[in-house]
Formats: C-alpha cells, structure tokens, sequence
C-alpha cells in the first residue's frame, strides 16, 4: 500500500508540474495575442488614416476635374469664336477684293500647290528655278494684297477682334493645362495614399492572422492544464480514498482488540473475578454497562 500511494503521489507531481508547465505556456500566449490585437487593432486605426487623407485628395481632384470641365467648355467656346472671326475676316477681303483680281484665297491654294511641287517633284535645274520664281511672284501677290486689305477699317477692326479673342483662348487654355496638371497631382497622391492602405491593410491582416493562431495555441494550452489539473485531482482522490480506508482499517482494528479486551474483562466479570476501575470503563465503552 505504501508504494501504490508513493507511485500516486509521484504521478500526481508530475501531472501537476505539466498543468504549470501548459500554464505558463498559455499565458505567454495570451500575452503574445493581447499585442497582436494592439498591433492590429493600430495598423487598422493607421488604414482609415491613410484612407481618409486619399479622400481629401479625391475629393480636391474631382473639384479641379470640373473646374477643367468648366474651362475647356470656355475654351472651345473660345476656339469657335477665333474660327468665326477668321470667317468673318475672310469674308470682309472677299468683298472688298476689286473685280477681276483673282480672290486671296484662291492665291494661298496656289501657293499651296506649288509648296508641295517644290517638295515632291524632282526636276532639272532651269524648271526648279521657274518654280521658285513662280512660288516668289505668288508669296509677294499675297503679301501686297494683304497689307492693302488691311488698311481697310472693317477688317482692321475684325482682325483686332480676332488677336483679343485669340489671347483669351490662349489664356484659357493655359489654365486648362494648369488645372488639369493640379487635378493630375491630386490623383496621384490620393492613389499614393491608396496603395500605401494598402500595404499597412496587408500587415494588419497578418496581424490578424497571428492573433488568431496565437489565441487557437493558447486555447490548446488552456485545454491541456485543464486535463492535467482534473488529472492532478482525480490522484488526490485516489490518495484520499487510500487514506481513508486506511483509517477505516485502523479503527476496525482497534475496535477488533478494543471488543476482544472487553470479552475478556466481562468473562473475568461472570466469574466474579475483581475488576479495576479502567476496566470498568472500558466495558461500558463497549456496551456492556
């Protein structure tokens, strides 16, 4: 029996160094999985940083993108208005081009045509040369011609109308350029932003990803000192059990002698034999007083 409870109280040791020893483990973990949930949950705070500064920048480029909306609708009203004073001028030397001069834009179309002769042709020497003079007598025509329509008032006054609204569409169409440049800085920094939420959501879902590991090991650590420690108290039982049997044995026994004695004593009685007063006590113990 000694050693049946020498061998329990051995294993119950070593079951309850193992329930500390997942016990520690698991702590540890828990430990571990309390910082991943902080870095997580600080990764996490970081992204809607991240995305809230891409929105500003989202939010400013589709302002800059109307706002190019609105100046190239400006410009090409512009533009329209330039082609029609164009128009109108071409008209005003149409009219006041005297009758039987060819028209001037007759001579520009000429001019034209003898460009891409010179440019396309391949000819002898004296040809080239009758070309190039042709091309000269043509370009001074038009030259004459031209400073003499613009003396006329009319179209000095339309040509002058022409070079204001030609300087306003060019304005015009800086400031496109200069806002579509700004809309296109707005839109690579909030995609900037974007990718780098990106980026930091990758980590916080990793992040993730170890606190989920880390807390299924601290369960499975918890589960294994949970086994140990009813281990533990199934071998305190057992120990108790054997222990109060063996109380239980030690009575019986004592009762065993304690009535044997009483016999004797109570023999001795029946054969009126002189009893001490301790044997007295011991026979009303045993029920026989």
């Amino acid at each position: 029996m000694t050693e049946l409870m020498s061998e329990l109280r051995e294993k119950r040791n070593e079951r309850n160094i193992e329930a500390e020893k997942h016990k520690r483990t698991r702590d540890e973990l828990n430990d571990k999985t309390k910082q991943w949930v902080g870095r997580r949950d600080e990764l996490n705070a970081k992204v809607r940083e991240l995305i809230d500064e891409a929105a500003v920048h989202r939010d400013k480029r589709d302002k800059l993108n109307l706002d190019v909306k609105g100046a190239k609708e400006e410009r090409d009203k512009l533009n329209r208005a330039v082609n029609e004073n164009i128009d109108r001028i071409n008209r005003l030397k149409r009219r006041h081009t005297p009758r039987g001069e060819v028209p001037l834009n007759r001579l520009k179309k000429d001019l034209r045509d003898l460009e891409f002769r010179q440019m396309t042709s391949v000819m002898k020497i004296d040809k080239e040369r009758q070309l190039v003079e042709a091309l000269s007598g043509v370009k001074d025509t038009i030259d004459e011609r031209e400073k003499e329509l613009e003396k006329v008032e009319e179209i000095q006054e339309a040509i002058r109308e022409l070079e204001s609204v030609k300087s306003e569409a060019e304005k015009c169409h800086e400031n496109v350029g200069k806002l579509a440049d700004a809309a296109q800085e707005e839109h690579d920094k909030m995609m900037a932003y974007y990718e780098k939420s990106d980026g930091v959501r990758k980590q916080a879902d990793d992040a993730q990803e170890q606190f989920i590991r880390t807390k299924m090991m601290a369960d499975e650590e918890h589960k294994n000192h949970i086994v140990m420690i009813r281990e533990v108290h199934d071998f305190d039982k057992m120990v108790s059990g054997i222990r109060r049997k063996q109380r239980r044995a030690r009575v019986d026994k004592y009762e065993t002698v304690a009535k044997r004695e009483a016999d004797d004593i109570y023999d001795r009685f029946k054969k009126g034999e002189k009893l001490s007063t301790e044997d007295l006590m011991t026979l009303q113990k045993s029920g026989y007083l």
